[in-house]
């Protein structure tokens, strides 16, 4: 009833190609391929997690506290409960409750809905991977980071050195650990140590020209200050590690910094790819830290801060072994590894602005 697209030159108005991708999917081979590899990279991940010992489960999508990460939550209700849920916006406090039951190597691929901006490297839902290993902490992680991704690569390209644009990434291991505080001192020339509180630091932003809010948190003006002077930098997989405790809530103390906590992201292409931490193991500590939270959100207006998670911290206090937690972008991951520049080229359906799709017959109707 309909004609296909003209096979010889494809398909490629773009918003035809995201609104419509069953054309897209017939008119262009390519696309086709880059979706049988993403499923590759998913059951590369699941055969890699499950050869080291991890059990995969599921936890729950609909959720009382939506917490777990900084992020706005989708808000729905249920009927017959009568009460107000929300999409979860992270996977780990479920997890982590695991490993308090004994589950000592836990993950989980699922999506995740967070009710934030889209461009090129975010869409308001997607695939994350996240898991959690008791008895590890932070370096182990990095080490199976670098093994999982490198190992990717060669089985998927056939190569750990793969095309990003016009930039070749080397997934090779061993990936470089850069301290945070280091790095940015060296590419801002700002030493966050002489800037301890918000507004210090948020005249320090405003000198940068970086437009800071009139009321923003320390944590948040210290990750605004890495998207503009360091990550665009990290095209080589990297390591950013030790993060300052204001933008870590969950993440346990570094021993030998004070104030700092153990945990890294690793970044390739300018791109976070994975966010992990030494998990905080102290339900008191813990509960400080979703106080100090919770001010974040009042003093500032934060409306992205942590939230208290109460059953989470109930569960804490039964004992929580030392643990090593990752989280993946499943999609910024495959971008990488196929050499896409936007996500919504790695997504079958991807987020777009809803249009009104007319049938053919009833446009003179509609126009009479």
């Amino acid at each position: 009833m309909r004609p296909l697209p003209e096979k010889w030159h494809g398909l490629r108005d773009v918003e035809t190609r995201y609104r419509q991708r069953y054309l897209d999917l017939i008119a262009n081979p390519e696309v086709a391929d880059t979706f049988v590899q993403r499923s590759r990279i998913i059951s590369g991940i699941r055969r890699f997690l499950d050869d080291r010992g991890f059990i995969e489960v599921d936890t729950p999508i609909l959720v009382p506290i939506p917490a777990g990460a900084h992020a706005r939550p989708f808000i729905t209700h249920h009927n017959a409960l009568d009460e107000q849920l929300y999409l979860r916006i992270a996977t780990e406090l479920y997890l982590k409750r695991l490993i308090v039951g004994g589950l000592d190597k836990v993950y989980e691929i699922g999506r995740v809905f967070r009710n934030e901006g889209i461009d090129q490297d975010h869409n308001p839902e997607f695939t994350l991977l996240e898991s959690y290993e008791a008895y590890a902490d932070y370096n182990s992680v990095m080490e199976m980071v670098e093994s999982l991704v490198s190992s990717l690569a060669q089985d998927v390209r056939g190569s750990m050195q793969v095309a990003m644009g016009d930039q070749i990434i080397d997934f090779t291991p061993p990936w470089p650990r850069l301290s945070l505080c280091e790095e940015l001192h060296r590419r801002s020339g700002v030493d966050i140590e002489d800037y301890p509180d918000a507004e210090s630091l948020t005249d320090k932003c405003r000198e940068l020209g970086l437009d800071p809010a009139p009321r923003e948190a320390r944590g948040r003006l210290i990750d605004k200050m890495l998207s503009v002077y360091v990550e665009p930098h990290l095209i080589q997989p990297s390591f950013l590690i030790d993060y300052p405790e204001d933008m870590s809530p969950l993440a346990k103390g570094h021993p030998d910094k004070a104030g700092y906590v153990e945990r890294f992201e690793a970044f390739a292409a300018g791109m976070e790819i994975a966010n992990s931490y030494t998990e905080l193991n102290d339900p008191e500590v813990q509960r400080a830290r979703f106080a100090d939270q919770e001010h974040q959100r009042d003093a500032y207006g934060d409306e992205e801060a942590d939230r208290t998670d109460a059953d989470f911290l109930t569960a804490m206090e039964y004992g929580m072994p030392p643990t090593g937690g990752l989280g993946i972008g499943i999609d910024r991951l495959v971008m990488l590894l196929t050499g896409q520049s936007t996500i919504r080229d790695v997504l079958l359906f991807p987020q777009m602005r809803r249009v009104q799709i007319i049938a053919e017959g009833a446009i003179s109707a509609l126009t009479d």
